[in-house]
């Protein structure tokens, strides 16, 4: 497993989990950070044992977005990782899922702040929870700024364009209840217990079939902008392949055997 000084990278059984790892600055991104990201998402992809990912943020924050007071001030931590943004200079953006969707399930673990690009990667995470007193939004254009992250392109496609539009111009905070009225996020939990909550939301998916999962999913984005005929014939061309599997045949003899299925991705 990779990870850098900013970004930890754990097993819980199938389930990897991505720890932001800088609580001092409230998880803000560095370059370190958006190294480790970038890394683990393309080690959750490469390794099969992975079923699903969790992202979630050391000292009570998940991420308050760009580390602001760095970047005016032209210190950012990690200049030691520039020569990996050179060679690809997508990967800050792969690292924050504006560029790269995973194809195995991620599940955000959200306490505290949760803000600016912190909003924005939650935007390209699959299942969301939050304690009870995080907080969401997208701050940029209270400085001037824009949330070049996605957020006027995908928050409009996730949540009601009304509250899409009122989060993006006044960028107030919003509360976990709040967000969860709106869609933005699936569960509001304990404080504390939003980790808790994801590995047991992902624990779920991983007793699953990881093929049948990981089609389910790809189906769901891919078929998101098309019309509902388009989408139907699209479907069929990823779903009806899964019957045709070792697992789907495994899961059928598991339930009539009355055992749990053990799944091999074949």
């Amino acid at each position: 497993m990779g990870g850098t000084e900013h970004l930890t990278v754990q097993r819980e059984g199938a389930t990897l989990v991505l720890t932001l790892n800088r609580p001092e600055a409230k998880n803000a991104l560095s370059l370190p950070m958006l190294v480790g990201l970038h890394d683990g998402w393309i080690e959750a992809d490469e390794d099969d044992t992975v079923r699903s990912v969790v992202l979630t943020g050391a000292g009570g924050a998940f991420c308050a977005g760009m580390d602001l007071k760095a970047l005016a001030g032209g210190q950012m931590e990690g200049q030691e990782h520039r020569d990996r943004l050179k060679a690809d200079p997508d990967l800050h953006w792969k690292a924050m899922l504006r560029h790269h969707r995973p194809r195995k399930p991620v599940i955000a673990a959200v306490e505290g702040h949760c803000v600016a690009g912190g909003t924005e990667i939650l935007q390209g995470t699959d299942i969301r929870v939050a304690g009870e007193s995080a907080v969401f939004g997208l701050f940029e254009v209270r400085r001037g700024l824009f949330p070049i992250g996605g957020s006027t392109v995908r928050l409009q496609r996730q949540i009601p364009r009304t509250h899409a539009l009122e989060m993006l111009l006044t960028g107030r905070p919003y509360t976990a209840r709040e967000a969860a009225d709106i869609g933005l996020i699936g569960h509001v939990v304990p404080d504390g217990s939003a980790l808790e909550k994801a590995l047991s939301i992902a624990g779920q998916i991983n007793a699953c079939g990881p093929l049948a999962v990981e089609a389910v999913k790809a189906s769901v984005y891919e078929t998101a902008q098309m019309t509902e005929s388009e989408g139907l014939a699209a479907e069929l061309k990823r779903g009806w392949p899964v019957f045709d599997t070792a697992d789907a045949e495994e899961g059928a003899r598991a339930f009539s055997e009355r055992r749990p299925a053990v799944f091999r991705r074949k």
